[in-house]
């Protein structure tokens, strides 16, 4: 893929990142349950590559933080450097691994949803919710709410990655 499509893909995906959102917050914590900012980041980490995941977390991340409010100031740290670290991990992965097929396209998703956690997790428990994060606020918010979108995740982002391998 040239960098053109590269950079008009990136900025797809941050649209996306922005206004898929806005659909799952008319229900309560739907946000934190189907994770709808984490698909198209992640996405964009396996087609663009690192630095285009990357970018499009955070820019996903910070056009929705200033226009609507979400995430809310108590969660937006966290979380713009947790959808870097999805973007960029994913496309790292999608680098060694070279999306084969779509094991290895597993493989990856859950290599960077997993990173992704765990740097959330760990910067929350040090800096920004010192004191009132534990082990069992971060598995209860990474894995146990989150569930439903962990597995939309991993059903439709694979699926989707070969779909678009394939045309483009």
């Amino acid at each position: 893929m040239t960098n053109t499509r590269k950079i008009v893909f990136a900025a797809l995906f941050a649209a996306v990142g922005v206004v898929l959102p806005q659909a799952f917050h008319m229900i309560p914590n739907a946000g934190s349950i189907f994770l709808p900012m984490h698909i198209p980041v992640l996405f964009c980490g396996l087609l663009c590559g690192p630095f285009y995941g990357a970018a499009c977390g955070a820019i996903a991340c910070l056009l929705s933080h200033f226009i609507f409010g979400m995430p809310p100031a108590a969660i937006f740290p966290g979380m713009l450097i947790e959808l870097i670290v999805y973007g960029c991990i994913a496309g790292v992965m999608a680098i060694i691994f070279k999306n084969k097929n779509i094991g290895y396209i597993y493989l990856e998703l859950i290599i960077a949803m997993l990173c992704g956690r765990i740097v959330a997790g760990v910067l929350n428990a040090l800096i920004f919710r010192a004191g009132a994060y534990s082990l069992q606020v971060w598995l209860t918010s990474s894995f146990v709410t989150a569930l439903p979108g962990i597995i939309i995740q991993l059903v439709l982002i694979p699926i989707l990655v070969e779909r678009f391998k394939k045309y483009f």
